[in-house]
């Protein structure tokens, strides 16, 4: 089995794995996830973040949007685009947020973009990673080719219980510099 098929099973696993999980064990992961993420010197330094909404047991976003927010920080969500092309738009508020590209929240249309040079900081979705940084993610490729681009650093956030120590690796993914679950950071460089 070639590495883009076996992703492609490890995504119904891992999914099917999300869904299992305890209501309890998401509320307390999401806690200590938010802790670790604005523990982070790379978090409090960022004046440009973008950070993804979370959707369905993904680890919770809002309350990282509103305290980047608070912080005064430029914030920006990912504004996507069929054929994989992503943009950084930013919000000053989660009431500027519109249902968009498969009903996750973005920007309107008119937010001012952020080009991915100036980014600080990304927080990057998944349904797991690896110790090194690898991820799953949900196959559209959006994150690798907006990745790509961006010398920002970057954090994925996983719930403990979905880490793998080895995820298959196809040359076109990007690692992510920074694994933030619950109970520790990982493959920081």
């Amino acid at each position: 089995m070639n590495n883009t098929s076996l992703k492609s099973e490890l995504r119904k696993i891992f999914s099917k794995e999300i869904t299992e999980l305890p209501e309890g064990y998401i509320s307390e992961s999401d806690i200590g996830i938010f802790l670790r993420v604005v523990s982070l010197s790379v978090f409090v330094d960022a004046r440009n973040i973008m950070i993804y909404h979370s959707v369905k047991r993904e680890p919770d976003t809002l309350k990282l949007i509103k305290t980047a927010l608070l912080m005064g920080k430029t914030v920006a969500l990912p504004y996507c685009f069929k054929g994989g092309i992503m943009q950084a738009r930013t919000v000053n508020s989660l009431n500027d947020l519109r249902p968009a590209m498969l009903g996750i929240p973005a920007p309107p249309e008119n937010a001012p973009v952020i080009a991915p040079e100036e980014l600080d900081l990304v927080i990057v979705p998944a349904l797991t990673y690896d110790f090194s940084g690898n991820r799953i993610g949900y196959g559209g490729g959006y994150y690798d080719r907006y990745l790509s681009q961006t010398p920002a650093f970057t954090v994925g956030l996983a719930r403990e219980r979905l880490i793998r120590r080895e995820l298959p690796v196809e040359q076109h993914d990007v690692t992510v510099k920074c694994v933030v679950t619950e109970d520790r950071i990982f493959a920081q460089r």
